[in-house]
């Protein structure tokens, strides 16, 4: 008998939860335990869905066409994520970032200490779309203003992470706010704008309790010598001009028009370049080779010992620095490819669904979903892409548009990651900020109150965006 002549099986339920079993516990001993690279343990993960898939009469070339199609599915967010890197790496390249942090640095009062710690990582997170980098450079700076004021360093901390994570859940230039539409079936925009129902007040919750706490800090600013050396630093790199700002007001009016993302990051950035040129005075070749390799303090032709903390805020961009994660999109997509079309994903679905009747009882076990992936495995694009697999056509096929998923994927999988210790964004935000996970857990405020707000929003209906018939029937069409 040929190969295409074979009987296909329908999977039984253990066949089809193998394979994800599998990859869990590979994942929780070789990522948390032995600190192997993600991506050959999810290959290994596939490699083993494919053998289920074969016994079930599935061809070799069955099972490449349906990884072909969720790789094809995830193209225009990979596209999205190269220009995320075009982007950051120009901006760099033009002074804009630099700026920000300047000019950020200098507002800090101590009695709005963690309002301010808050409000600007989150306002350089959503300009750059990554909270390790707001954390690393803005945030390092302000738990050093808080180290000279003698307060608290466990608040500030949590404050910072929040903020962080606050564009890095909102930003159109975050990795995670593109893939959770990507999962989910949705688009960014709407995404962004649905995300809103849970963050706002998950954000005035945060800063009430800012305010509070800080209105019990006493003291005058001092300048610790870290920041005073960050300014100093910067200011004899770059010249500051309001011609810097130029590339954020193209972005966010991009964003308010809704114009195509990608042509206007790609405007945005060779905009920026240009203004390199002019204003830093910085060579055409530099700014081709920050576009791709990334800004590099060499560019600025600076003179002398530089700083840590400074070279962490330029050393960043291109497209080089979003590789990985495109690569770990594609390894994920070829195990969801698998287990799609084998029927596996279908058959764990049902079990899982016999026991969800409503609306509330769906979201909350993408809640639980994200939550478990996140805690066992420590990161946040598997936070998402696992859990938007497994539900993205179940919340078609109740009638819920697909932003209701792709929102909570972000407040249960982005921002939970870096409240888990042995996590790579908890490990990362405790030696950057030198407070320990679970010190600074508790007043990273924002975090966890979005998951409260999504449980809430669940439970009422109020936020909760419906298909119509001829919606339902689209999206169904293009799947």
């Amino acid at each position: 008998m040929s190969k295409k002549e074979r009987v296909k099986k329908k999977p039984t339920f253990i066949q089809g939860f193998f394979p994800i079993l599998f990859m869990v516990i590979s994942l929780t001993l070789g990522v948390g335990v032995l600190k192997i690279r993600t991506e050959p343990i999810i290959i290994i993960s596939a490699f083993v869905a494919g053998i289920i898939a074969w016994r079930l009469g599935y061809s070799w070339e069955e099972m490449q066409a349906g990884v072909i199609e969720k790789i094809a599915r995830a193209l225009p967010a990979t596209l999205i994520l190269w220009s995320v890197g075009l982007l950051i790496g120009s901006w760099m390249f033009s002074g804009t970032v630099p700026m920000i942090i300047y000019y950020g640095v200098r507002i800090v009062n101590p009695k709005y200490l963690l309002v301010t710690a808050f409000i600007i990582s989150a306002i350089l997170s959503t300009i750059t779309g990554t909270s390790w980098g707001s954390a690393g450079t803005i945030g390092v700076a302000i738990m050093g203003i808080a180290g000279g004021l003698g307060a608290p360093l466990a608040p500030v901390a949590g404050a910072v992470v929040a903020g962080a994570y606050f564009g890095d859940k909102l930003s159109p230039f975050s990795d995670t706010t593109n893939l959770a539409p990507l999962a989910a079936g949705s688009e960014l925009y709407e995404h962004i704008k649905h995300m809103l129902y849970t963050t706002i007040p998950a954000t005035i919750v945060s800063l009430i309790v800012y305010f509070i706490v800080g209105m019990g800090t006493s003291g005058e600013v001092g300048t610790p010598e870290t920041v005073d050396l960050l300014q100093g630093q910067l200011d004899s790199m770059f010249n500051w001009n309001i011609l810097l700002l130029l590339p954020v007001v193209f972005i966010i009016a991009g964003s308010l028009l809704k114009l195509p993302t990608i042509p206007t990051m790609l405007g945005t950035s060779i905009f920026s370049v240009i203004i390199g040129m002019i204003v830093q005075g910085f060579t055409l070749k530099n700014g081709f080779i920050s576009l791709i390799q990334g800004f590099n303090v060499s560019m600025t032709g600076y003179e002398g010992e530089i700083s840590t903390m400074v070279t962490t805020l330029i050393n960043r961009g291109g497209v080089v620095s979003v590789t990985s994660t495109t690569v770990l999109v594609f390894c994920a997509m070829g195990f969801a490819g698998i287990i799609s079309i084998s029927g596996m994903l279908d058959v764990v679905l049902e079990e899982l669904l016999k026991r969800v009747k409503t609306t509330a009882g769906i979201i909350l076990s993408t809640i639980a979903s994200c939550f478990t992936v996140a805690f066992v495995t420590g990161n946040s694009y598997l936070s998402i892409l696992i859990p938007g697999e497994l539900f993205r056509d179940v919340y078609v096929e109740r009638n819920l548009h697909p932003k209701n998923l792709s929102r909570t994927l972000e407040d249960s999988g982005t921002v939970l990651v870096p409240l888990i210790p042995w996590s790579a964004a908890g490990a990362y935000m405790s030696t950057t900020l030198g407070v320990s996970t679970m010190e600074y857990l508790p007043w990273a405020i924002l975090n966890y109150m979005g998951i409260v707000f999504a449980i809430i929003l669940a439970f009422t209906g109020f936020g909760i965006a419906k298909l119509s018939p001829e919606d339902k029937k689209r999206i169904q069409e293009e799947v």
